[in-house]
């Protein structure tokens, strides 16, 4: 049976349950659990951190807690009865753990390690006070040390400032928000400044001496010394040395060390010293001879100075290194210290340069107890005390001391018959009176015991010795009187035997006769000779003598032989028992002198005030003795020496005495009739007030007026009691007498002289100490009566002296800080007077500081929920008197700019906390009856508006995030529901009177404001705390932001026609509202904005005005980080929200206006999807692609389809930053080139924009135009530079700035140059699709082509966008994805290398245009690229592949040519042919055709320094014919079978055959060219081509050439090359070929021929037939499907494992078969050498292409064999050649494999990438292929066009076509068009990102900024790039073309 627990409600897990039987709740160890039921052992309930889930445990699993329920029953809640601390710790820790593993997570090491120590701390500390067993003060210790740690813990991860009181977490609710707000202000400058100590202290460690002279034993003297007054301010530590200058007590540490004590932080300055004076303990002579003397001395050594000021930068504990100084003159020893702090030092040698002393230093800071505490470990082995000199600056009362220090200063001696000076030492005892000398009471210094004799130390052979040595004898006091000191002189002889000889001796009386001490000061002793044996003991012999010169001279009779020696010592006693002083003596014995009483109550004023504080007591009962004897004639006396008494203590150095005096008065005064006395003489003084001249005395007898009134109510309280309450009547009249006197003086002004004020002042400053005495013997009532009446009656007027002004306001403060003001009875009698004061300073603005004060002290008085119908009076009170100037002190102290002292501003920061603090305080006391109150107070609505405006004014100031510091959470959230609390009863007030006729726009715009800004403050946004403190705010005030939304709704709905009012200009702030993340505050708002677009309607008949402000807020919004993805779905889509309201879209549907409704929500929704992206995309860590991606989306939306000017110019320098940042030069010339296009030649002036200032738009866009073509040149884009360098040329030329207009052809001409002299990297391009819904909106589902950065391969590509896209996967194989990889909730990347395939046609079929001219218009300026992949339809033959063998062919267009205004661009269309394989033979037959005669060509010319790659090519060609290769194709193609079954593919049978015999041709003239080059070695290799090619021919059917076939243009019907490809001149000799230099084609392993490491290694660059592949860092060309027939190829086909490579898009080029499948961009190292020299296999040609479309570049070589000897050759010619190439392993494989042909380019991608060296090409130069001739791979290196069928897709026609294409189109840039040529998209709108025109298939305007005036004779290069596509379409052209798009004109931008 469950049953309902009673007891057992909480309790704590202490096992792990899994709760695996039926309803079991799962548990984990440290859960803390809520329990509703028990049954049999196991409990009911639910754990605390998931309520919602309930379940049933074992009991035995959890360890209950005691714990008491509130609102028993089914909403219960459990509070646990443990201290408080314990409770916070547990939450705290809670909260920690989770934020501790994220410190890990976020690589944050150091903090991560501390907090989890603090953590172990903190548990250990919990462990503590669990156990119970702690004492009260060290449980107090513990919490203090466990607080501490939590606040440390909460500031460094960020948490709120905890508010507490002893240690416990205070709740704000059952304190007043004044109290709240101290007891944060108390823990945050607890933190911030750390409380400065008064007390400090010197350790001193000393560690060695480092010397290399010592061998004696040393004594180390170290004090402290004041270089500005010239004395030691401290003792002397001494330690002594061994002969190794180590510490002489090793097992004695406490030796060793020393705490300088009770330095005050005045003595923390640069003139105070640590002095260290080393003596020595040996010889007279530091190098005498062992044997001369053996007795010891002590001798001056050396002395070190540290000044105290070093040790203040920093508390090192790491040794000091103090150089010591020698002394060399003995007679200075005394003062060397003083000359080394002067830097007189040149007179001293140092010990040595790598000697000093190593001593350890540090300041500790604060008492000596908390010393202790902090510090155990020092004190723990017992350390010395060194005391300052005297007293500290605080004497304790109960102190006991007694030290009596004296200063061995000096003496004078005779020679005494000797020839040299003696060495005098002295000796010191104590002898006591009765003649036994005093052990142990002369101190050396601390460090050491007390010891029985000293002995000075001995200056060689000086008569006037000086010593200057401190001593301390701490005599007891017993011992005191009747002692003497004796001083003993002896002169220590040098000889052999050392003896030291007494010859004289001194002594001095410790006391006088009289009972005084020996007055502190120097004292001349006489020096009293006496022979060498004399004994001293019997002291009765010489104390007859006198012992001073200067009591000699007083006494003259005395006569003494011979006084010329004498003896110096200084004196100064330390004691609080004795005194020095004779008045103090004759005072306190007042009654064996009673003539001198009045004397000495004179000269009392005269004693030092450390002498009266020793005697306090005796002092204070013989005054009142005194006045007891005879009170008429000493009344007066002893009244003013009480109040000199009185005072001294308020001296900050007795301040300590007040307690003495306190404590006095409590238990020994007895004076029962001194209060008549006492009142009689203060009433004597009151009334004189007026008339005295001199108020000094009068101000000094009202200082003390607290004591003296504690005198008189103590002895009033003796008299009643021994009288039983006699004469009561009688007091209360002298007491009411007294302060009638006292309100007269008050109430008197101050006429000219301010010394009436002065004492006013005075008096007000003490009067508050009086009222607890007062209460002491009167009613409370009364009490407050005449405190009411007393203060009542001040001067009002406010031009009295500002100082009693602030003196009476302090007055009125300690009155409300006072005992009294705490009863509620007296208080209401003082609440007039104190607001009355404060409302007159508050109204003139003064004393705010006190002010505050005093209100915070009001509040705190006043609890939060105290109903006692005295406090509702009190509010009553405040709310009439202060609420009005208090808002107007918050607003003017708000609005004043803030001081710049730090000091100032935290004074200002603190006055205004304080008055919001009172103000929060007040309002959250106010009840309905108080508001209602307060609003009808008002005469005037002016006047009710005028104080609505005011407090709303005010709230706006207290939500600023600045008001409280950022941790002061619990502060905000008290004040946001007193703020709240107050709007909505206001919000009533404000309906019922500014509505209608009586609206007021100004009031409900400001209530309005003030409601979003409340919901939008930091502190309120829920979603961003931690579960447990967002539970904690739910709990404690639900959620404030929802209030305050349905307040906002319900005021608007009140609004009616009104609204329209506030529309537009309200929109922005509500979008704010609707941004934040909380449901029931959305379905609250949003229906606000169909109300608006309501009335917009109804007013203009649409809401443009809405929609542009809703878009410009949206933007700005986004941007700070507001709004999430459920937002654009509330405001988008149609569902069911919470409540009442529809979704915004289904309310626009029911309207009329549905339309244009429905049009901008979508436009907004699609807004919101790029500002989302945007936003998330800008977070910090994200990559620069991602920005940049976003960022073009979001300009271009604003561009094309809001048409947002402002925007879209901010969007595009975002944009250009991004690109500056990422070093995308270019792309951010093309941004900026956007603005730069709306801007025209024009004086408009603009105004200032951005980073712009204000300037003519000509000036602008002048500027644009320079840093447009700065970033061209650092992209190396130089031929766009020069086209903007032509256009501002012709600004300066029509302005006839000749200056600048010389300065831009320099600058064009040196783009120029850098175009001819600088390398320039061509980029690889890359396809990239973007599948699945986890990609950004701008990415999503879309396919984009990238340009690549320099040097990027795929691999590099492909791990970047995967590093870009963690989540993503990346798909292997390159078929267009189906609808569930779109719809996936994932990331899917598809990459694969695409070709680029260049439109500009006249440069690149230019002959003689250098390389590095035609390498910029091959990759600028793209819109397509295509991709190819291999394929077998219908059966295969294995015989002969070719004749299955397909070629899909995907061409690529872009949205905008790359590159553009980013790195890339969204694929618009796609289009996709199949080539048969008769096109694919015939294409690969041209390309080798083209190559072949560019090679000849070269060589003819004399381009090249080395026949080997012309020997290569032919030999390539030649081979592999001869091994079957055209056989293959006759067999395909050439068989009845084939003709008869494709009737269509007849002309291409032709061509295929003439292709054959022109190669034939061609290889002949070849032959014939080589023959003339070719170098001796290599003739045999000649001939054996020579006799192959006969066999080739035979094999053809050839015999001889009588002539060239010819050629015409042939039309294939079904998309072939519709151009014949030979229609160049009939003949070719070797002077009158014309080439088109063309890149060479490859020839590729077969398609099943792959070496294995080639496959295997995924860096791999080019699959080569040997294991040398894997060690090439370098890529081969472009992939081709080596398909050429070939007698050693086995299958045609790869093998099984290797299959899945056909589609393997993912990899690099280089890695996949060698198949046109995978085409990639040629490497910028490849295209620069363009044309030069020729591979075994070109790309496959597209028959649609004209020659410069197809234009391909050669391969650089990563295995050259021979490089080093062609460099050779090449150096040989005397050209500009690149270095040497390194040499690469030789490659060995089988010859019937055919591997690629190999040739080096200019460039390099790296030293890494690249084994090929950089020099600048030259179109006359020819560059080494770098292949010897007998290389074994050249067999099968470079096949014949034949076997080379598949190719990489990107080709060229032969030269022969270009001169065709010519005379075809004259002037034509695209060559022929066929008309099976897939359709152009259609006309659309292009971006202006291209710097070039384009008229026909894809025509955009050129921005006016870039274009050219025609010129009657263009210059010859650049030539205006990209004219045209192409100027006109032949008949017979397939591809229909669309008109030139249409583009948006340039707008002005209006004032940017």
């Amino acid at each position: 049976m469950w049953t309902p627990t009673d007891h057992e409600k909480l309790g704590v897990v202490i096992a792990s349950f899994r709760g695996t039987v039926p309803f079991g709740l799962s548990l984990e160890i440290g859960d803390t659990v809520q329990i509703l039921e028990k049954c049999d052992g196991w409990y009911r309930g639910f754990a605390l951190k998931n309520p919602n889930i309930k379940g049933i445990f074992p009991s035995s699993y959890v360890h209950l807690k005691n714990a008491f329920v509130k609102n028993k029953g089914q909403f219960e809640m459990v509070i646990p009865t443990e201290d408080s601390v314990i409770t916070e710790m547990t939450s705290t820790l809670r909260d920690w753990g989770t934020m501790w593993k994220q410190l890990y997570v976020r690589n944050e090491g150091d903090l991560f390690h501390r907090l989890w120590h603090i953590m172990n701390e903190i548990l250990d500390l919990r462990r503590q006070v669990l156990v119970g067993h702690l004492t009260h003060d060290r449980m107090k210790d513990v919490k203090r040390h466990i607080t501490a740690r939590l606040d440390w813990g909460n500031e460094q991860l960020g948490l709120d400032l905890v508010p507490r009181k002893e240690y416990a977490m205070v709740d704000p609710e059952d304190i007043s928000v004044t109290e709240l707000y101290r007891l944060m202000e108390h823990r945050h400058r607890k933190k911030d400044t750390p409380m400065q100590a008064s007390s400090h202290h010197l350790f001193v460690q000393m560690k060695s001496l480092m010397c290399s002279n010592l061998g004696e034993e040393l004594e180390v003297i170290f004090s402290l010394f004041d270089s500005k007054e010239n004395r030691p301010i401290s003792e002397r530590f001494f330690l002594r040395l061994n002969r190794n200058g180590l510490p002489k007590a090793p097992d004695k540490p406490e030796r060793h060390c020393s705490l300088f004590v009770d330095l005050g932080s005045s003595e923390l300055r640069r003139d105070i010293y640590v002095t260290v004076h080393i003596i020595r303990i040996g010889r007279m002579g530091a190098g005498e001879k062992k044997n001369a003397c053996s007795v010891q001395y002590r001798r001056p050594f050396g002395c070190a100075v540290l000044s105290i000021a070093d040790l203040l930068t920093g508390e090192t504990k790491d040794d000091l290194i103090l150089k010591v100084y020698m002394c060399n003159t003995e007679s200075e020893w005394y003062q060397i210290h003083e000359n080394i702090i002067k830097k007189l030092n040149a007179r001293y040698n140092l010990t040595g340069s790598n000697a000093g002393l190593a001593v350890s230093l540090q300041l500790l800071h604060g008492d000596i107890e908390q010393i202790r505490r902090e510090y155990s470990s020092v004190f723990s082995h017992g350390v010395s005390i060194t005391r300052k000199l005297g007293f500290s600056n605080i004497i304790m009362p109960g102190e006991m001391r007694n030290d009596l220090y004296i200063t061995i200063e000096r003496g004078e001696f005779e020679k005494g018959g000797k020839s040299v000076a003696r060495n005098v030492e002295v000796t010191m005892f104590i002898v006591e009176s009765s003649g036994q000398t005093l052990k142990d009471f002369i101190s050396f210094g601390s460090g050491e015991p007390p010891a029985g004799e000293y002995r000075s130390f001995v200056l060689y052979h000086n008569n006037s010795p000086r010593w200057a040595e401190l001593l301390k004898l701490p005599i007891p006091v017993d011992k005191f009187r009747g002692a003497h000191i004796r001083f003993e002189f002896r002169h220590c002889s040098t000889k052999e035997k050392g003896e030291k000889k007494l010859f004289g001796f001194s002594f001095v009386p410790l006391m006088q006769e009289d009972g005084r001490t020996l007055p502190d000061g120097t004292h001349e002793l006489i020096v009293h000779k006496c022979e060498e044996n004399t004994n001293l003991q019997d002291a009765t012999r010489y104390l007859k003598l006198p012992f001073s010169k200067g009591i000699l001279l007083g006494n003259s009779n005395q006569v003494m032989k011979a006084t010329k020696e004498s003896f110096w010592i200084t004196s100064f006693l330390c004691s609080t028992k004795l005194t020095q002083n004779g008045d103090m003596l004759d005072l306190l014995k007042w009654r064996t002198h009673p003539d001198k009483i009045t004397g000495c109550l004179s000269k009392l004023k005269e004693i030092d005030g450390s002498e009266i504080v020793k005697f306090l007591q005796d002092t204070l009962d013989t005054l009142f003795g005194i006045l007891d004897e005879n009170s008429q004639k000493y009344g007066s006396k002893v009244f003013d020496s009480l109040v000199h008494i009185i005072n001294l203590l308020q001296d900050s150095k007795f301040h300590h005495f007040k307690p003495v005096m306190d404590t006095y008065i409590e238990s020994h005064f007895a004076g029962a009739l001194a209060y008549r006395d006492l009142i009689k003489v203060l009433k004597w003084y009151v009334d004189r007030i007026m008339e005295a001249e001199r108020q000094e005395h009068i101000q000094a007898v009202l200082k003390a007026q607290e004591y003296i009134f504690k005198y008189i109510v103590q002895s009033r309280r003796l008299f009643s009691l021994a009288t039983g309450g006699q004469n009561e009547e009688e007091f209360r009249c002298c007491i009411q007498e007294l302060l009638m006197s006292v309100r007269f003086f008050l109430s008197q002004e101050s006429k000219g002289s301010g010394a009436l004020s002065q004492s006013q002042a005075v008096f007000l400053s003490s009067f508050p100490a009086v009222y607890s005495e007062l209460l002491k013997l009167f009613d409370v009532r009364e009490v407050a009566s005449l405190v009411q009446d007393t203060l009542g009656s001040l001067p009002t007027i406010v031009h009295v002296d500002d100082s009693l002004q602030a003196v009476k306001l302090q007055c009125i403060g300690k009155t409300v800080e006072s005992q009294l003001y705490t009863n509620p009875d007296s208080r209401y009698i003082l609440l007039p007077v104190v607001l009355h004061h404060l409302h007159m300073h508050l109204q003139e603005q003064k004393d705010l500081v006190m002010c505050a004060r005093i209100l915070s002290n009001v509040f705190c008085l006043i609890k939060k929920n105290s109903s006692e119908k005295s406090v509702l009076e009190e509010i009553d009170v405040i709310v009439a008197s202060l609420l009005d100037i208090l808002l107007r002190t918050i607003l003017e102290v708000t609005s004043r700019p803030q001081p710049s002292g730090s000091a100032m501003r935290l004074q200002f920061q603190d006055v205004t906390g304080e008055f919001v603090a009172c103000l929060l305080s007040l309002l959250r006391q106010m009840t309905d009856r108080h508001y209602q109150q307060l609003l009808d107070s008002f005469n005037t609505k002016e006047e009710l508006r005028d104080f609505l405006l005011q407090i709303f004014t005010v709230f706006r100031i207290l939500i600023r995030p600045e008001m409280f510091p950022k941790d002061w959470t619990v502060m905000r959230l008290v004040a946001n529901n007193v703020i709240i609390t107050t709007v909505l009863y206001l919000s009533d007030a404000l309906r019922k009177n500014f509505l209608n006729e009586n609206f007021d726009y100004k009031i409900w715009d400001s209530y309005f404001y003030l409601a979003v800004i409340f919901i939008n403050q930091l502190c309120l946004q829920l979603e961003m705390f931690t579960p447990s403190k967002k539970k904690k705010v739910l709990e404690k005030y639900g959620d404030m932001r929802v209030t305050m939304g349905c307040e906002i709704f319900s005021m608007w709905q009140n609004l009616g026609e009104h609204k329209l009012h506030f529309i537009p200009a309200l929109i922005g702030p509500f979008l704010e509202v609707t941004l934040i993340p909380q449901p029931d505050l959305r379905n609250v708002m949003i229906p606000i904005f169909h109300d608006m677009m309501d009335w917009e309607q109804r007013r203009s008949g649409n809401f443009k005005q809405v929609e542009a402000k809703l878009i410009d807020k949206l933007d700005s919004l986004m941007s700070e980080g507001k709004g999430d993805e459920t937002y654009r779905e509330l405001f988008n889509s149609i569902i069911p929200l919470f409540g009442p309201y529809p979704s915004l879209l289904k309310k626009i549907e029911r309207e009329t206006w549905r339309e244009s409704g429905v049009s901008l929500i979508a436009t907004v929704t699609r807004l919101m999807e790029r500002l989302l992206d945007y936003r998330d995309c800008m977070k910090m860590g994200e990559v620069d692609g991602k920005k940049i991606g976003c960022t073009v989306s979001l300009l271009n939306f604003y561009k094309t389809e809001l048409n947002k000017e402002e925007m879209y110019i901010r969007y595009i320098h975002k944009l250009y930053d991004l690109h500056l940042k990422a070093q995308n030069f270019t792309e951010a010339a093309y941004t900026l080139l956007l603005y730069d296009e709306l801007l025209e030649w024009s004086d408009r002036p603009l105004r200032e924009f951005l980073a712009y200032p204000m300037q003519t738009e000509w000036q602008r866009k002048e500027l644009l135009h320079l840093t447009i073509i700065q970033n061209f040149d650092r992209g190396k884009c130089w031929e766009n530079g020069i086209i903007l360098c032509r256009k501002i040329a012709d600004q300066y030329e029509s302005y006839y700035d000749y200056r600048n207009l010389s300065k831009m052809r320099m600058m064009e001409a040196s783009l120029y140059d850098k175009i001819m002299d600088q390398q320039r990297l061509e980029p690889e391009f890359f396809r990239v699709g973007f599948y699945g819904k986890k990609f950004p909106f701008f990415l999503r589902n879309k396919e984009f082509v990238c340009r690549g950065h320099d040097y990027e391969r795929l691999e590099a590509f492909q791990q970047r966008m995967l590093s870009e896209f963690p989540h993503a996967i990346a798909m292997q194989h390159a078929n267009q994805p189906d609808e569930t990889i779109f719809q996936a909730e994932a990331q899917y990347l598809q990459i694969y290398a695409v070709t680029p395939i260049p439109e500009s046609q006249e440069v690149l079929q230019r002959e003689g245009v250098p390389d590095n001219i035609k390498s910029f218009y091959k990759v600028n300026h793209i819109w397509k690229f295509r991709y190819d992949r291999p394929f077998h339809k219908g059966t295969k033959d294995k015989e002969n592949e070719f004749k299955s063998l397909w070629v899909e062919r995907t061409s690529l267009y872009l949205v905008q040519s790359l590159p553009g205004i980013s790195r890339w661009f969204e694929v618009e269309k796609r289009e996709v042919v199949e080539m048969s394989p008769l096109e694919n033979a015939i294409e690969v037959l041209e390309n080798k055709n083209q190559q072949l005669k560019t090679l000849i060509s070269q060589c003819q010319t004399r381009q090249m320094q080395n026949i080997n790659p012309l020997t290569m090519c032919l030999n390539g060609v030649i081979d592999a014919a001869v091994n079957g290769g055209v056989a293959r194709y006759q067999e395909a193609f050439f068989v009845k079978e084939y003709i008869l079954s494709h009737p269509e593919d007849g002309e291409k049978i032709a061509r295929l055959r003439e292709l054959m015999l022109e190669q034939a041709q061609i290889l002949e003239f070849g032959l014939a060219v080589h023959e003339k080059f070719v170098p001796q070695d290599m003739r045999p290799l000649h001939k054996k081509l020579v006799d192959q090619f006969f066999v080739m021919k035979s094999s053809l059917g050839i015999q001889e050439f009588s002539a060239c076939i010819q050629a015409s243009p042939v039309h294939f019907p079904n998309g072939s090359p519709r151009v014949c490809r030979n229609s160049a001149p009939a003949s070719m000799s070797p002077n009158g070929t014309r080439v088109i230099p063309r890149r060479s084609p490859l020839s590729y392993p077969a398609v099943n021929r792959y070496s294995s490491s080639s496959l295997s290694s995924q860096a791999s660059a080019e699959p080569s037939p040997s294991t040398s592949s894997l060690s090439s860092t370098h890529s081969a060309s472009p992939n081709v499907t080596s398909s050429a027939p070939s007698s050693a190829r086995a299958s045609p086909l790869l093998s099984d494992k290797h299959k899945h490579s056909r589609e393997n898009c993912c990899l690099s080029p280089r890695e996949r078969p060698c198949s046109a499948i995978y085409p990639t961009p040629v490497e910028p190292s490849q295209r620069l050498l363009l044309n030069h020299i020729g591979d075994g296999a070109l790309p496959r040609s597209d028959p649609n292409l004209s020659a410069p479309e197809k234009a391909v570049n050669p391969t650089p070589s990563s295995w050259s064999l021979d490089s080093g000897k062609e460099a050779k050759n090449m150096s040989d010619s005397g050209k500009l050649i690149s270095p040497p190439i390194p040499p690469r392993p030789t490659q060995t494989a089988s010859p019937a494999r055919h591997t690629t042909s190999v040739s080096p380019s200019p460039a390099r991608r790296s030293p890494l990438k690249g084994s090929v060296q950089s020099f600048t090409p030259s179109p006359v130069e020819y560059h080494s292929p770098g292949l010897i001739s007998n290389s074994p791979v050249l067999s099968g290196s470079c096949s014949s066009g034949i076997s080379s069928l598949s190719r990489c897709s990107m080709s060229e026609t032969s030269g022969f076509e270009n001169q065709v294409n010519e005379q075809v189109a004259p002037g034509s840039g695209s060559g022929y068009s066929g008309p099976d040529e897939p359709v152009q998209k259609e006309s659309k709108t292009p971006p202006p990102y291209s710097v070039y025109e384009r008229t026909l298939r894809r025509p955009v305007p050129l921005p006016h900024s870039l274009s050219i005036p025609i010129a009657s004779e263009p210059p010859a290069l650049p030539p205006k790039p990209l004219a045209a596509r192409s100027s006109h379409l032949d008949n017979g052209a397939r591809r229909t073309e669309p008109g030139p798009r249409p583009r948006p004109l340039p707008r002005k931008v209006s004032q940017l």
